[in-house]
């Protein structure tokens, strides 16, 4: 079916000489593998809509605007920019180096490996494929065994729409992926939880090999008081989205909390309540709009997030659960404990915490107080504040008035900072997150200047303290001719 078994050592080797063959390094091929994924996305719409409902039970519409949509518009982009991106990038010299020329070469890093997660199965396996592609690379990837369907999927249409001399797929759980980590790799791209991502990284320094991480972390959004009865039906729907509406809360940048003034907090909660309503009905499980849990063992730590008896009194809204479905009412919860594992550790869920502040203003410091998240988000028009959220947190992104809209604009780098990961990627970041930026200097013999070499005296001290100066270089190359006075 086009995965790999044993060691992989037969099949490393074949994209390791695909890579070395040239052949990727052609626009030419570059692009026919972006065409075969826009190919891919439409022909097999249908096989990869039953996946997502078989594994995440998400809704064909849920499913084509997060996984489909999405990654036809980012292999469009970069076809529509690659031959901007690989074109060599003259640079200027100083007169200090005269007379040469240099530019900047962008060359592809070689064999990589995509380690993808489950919760957006084909965005997370595309999107970093659709980088490494267009920079010129091979590639393996392995998507998650939490989503089996999905995975099954991916082995099927890669290996029948793209070139299978160049890229593979890995189907397997942990075991899988540790051996294949024990493999020298021209770059690790990985997307998923921080104690996976710290044995991804260990395996990676043995070979001293380069590592992007998209983790998470818990997002805050920030919700100032909104007067505008408009105003505030849009952003309750954005949030609701922001939370609920992108796999049942089972994304690395949906809004994790809220925090916002105590004043304003039963309005709040009393607005959450009737836009949750509206979106998923009386009956959310029914709804067929809100994706299920991935699996029991994740069911029962939300669960268990609840259980805890200071976090149950805190809720205000929701609470009900369904084992043998994996679903969970989305759920509001009004001042829970600060110290409990649902204010310490990612949700990842349908769990809404609301924590309520004397100010809005203490927001920021309640942030940066925190391990930085790869998102905030700010509902507010307070100039103010914004500026203060810009300047005194620190996070991936942060964005205002909206939610997770953020992902899909391929201008803007995504990515971590701190325990949220590191690297970016998306539109020309993802190009260049799978490129090495090459210096290339083309220097003449016209001119030498022999206060460069040994053997060394003071004279030659006096000229290079001299020649180093941009001023007098000028100057020079006026007296003799090769520069024009300005």
């Amino acid at each position: 079916m086009g995965s790999l078994l044993g060691d992989f050592e037969e099949e490393l080797q074949e994209v390791r000489d695909t890579f070395n063959s040239g052949k990727t390094r052609e626009i030419s091929w570059r692009k026919s593998q972006l065409q075969a994924i826009l190919s891919l996305l439409k022909e097999r719409e249908s096989d990869i809509f039953k996946a997502l409902n078989q594994d995440l039970g998400k809704h064909h519409v849920e499913a084509f605007r997060d996984e489909i949509g999405t990654v036809a518009k980012s292999a469009k982009y970069a076809l529509g920019n690659l031959n901007k991106w690989t074109a060599s990038k003259k640079v200027k010299l100083p007169l200090a180096a005269f007379p040469s020329t240099a530019k900047l070469v962008h060359e592809p890093l070689g064999v990589v490996l995509i380690i993808s997660s489950w919760n957006f199965p084909f965005g997370l396996s595309f999107e970093p494929i659709i980088g490494a592609i267009a920079a010129g690379n091979t590639i393996i990837l392995k998507p998650s065994e939490l989503a089996p369907a999905c995975s099954s999927v991916l082995v099927k249409t890669i290996h029948d729409y793209l070139d299978k001399s160049a890229i593979k797929v890995v189907e397997g759980g942990a075991s899988v992926g540790e051996k294949l980590l024990q493999h020298n790799f021209d770059k690790i791209f990985f997307t998923g939880g921080g104690r996976v991502a710290q044995i991804v990284m260990a395996a990676a320094a043995k070979n001293l090999t380069p590592v992007t991480l998209e983790l998470g972390g818990k997002c805050p959004a920030v919700v100032d008081f909104i007067s505008s009865t408009w105003d505030r039906k849009i952003a309750m729907k954005r949030i609701i989205w922001g939370k609920f509406g992108a796999c049942g809360g089972q994304a690395c940048i949906g809004i994790d909390y809220i925090l916002t003034q105590k004043k304003f907090a039963p309005t709040l909660v009393e607005l959450l309540k009737k836009y949750i309503m509206k979106s998923f009905g009386d009956n959310p499980m029914e709804s067929n709009s809100i994706a299920k849990i991935i699996n029991n063992k994740h069911f029962l730590r939300l669960k268990g997030l609840l259980d805890e008896p200071l976090v149950k009194s805190s809720i205000v809204f929701g609470g009900s659960s369904n084992e043998e479905k994996l679903f969970i009412e989305p759920t509001i919860l009004l001042d829970p404990p600060l110290d409990s594992a649902i204010m310490t550790e990612e949700i990842f869920g349908p769990l809404l915490p609301i924590i309520t502040l004397e100010n809005i203003e203490d927001s920021v410091a309640f942030i940066r107080a925190r391990p930085k998240p790869l998102s905030v988000y700010g509902f507010t028009n307070n100039e103010k504040l914004q500026k203060r959220m810009i300047s005194e947190t620190s996070s991936g992104s942060i964005t205002f008035n909206d939610a997770i809209i953020q992902y899909a604009v391929d201008t803007l780098p995504f990515g971590g900072v701190g325990g949220s990961g590191f690297g970016r990627y998306h539109g020309k970041y993802s190009f260049e997150n799978f490129s090495h930026q090459k210096g290339v200097m083309m220097r003449g013999y016209l001119i030498d200047f022999g206060f460069r070499y040994p053997p060394w005296n003071n004279k030659k001290l006096q000229l290079l303290k001299s020649g180093l100066r941009y001023d007098y270089i000028k100057l020079v190359f006026i007296k003799i001719g090769l520069i024009k006075k300005a």
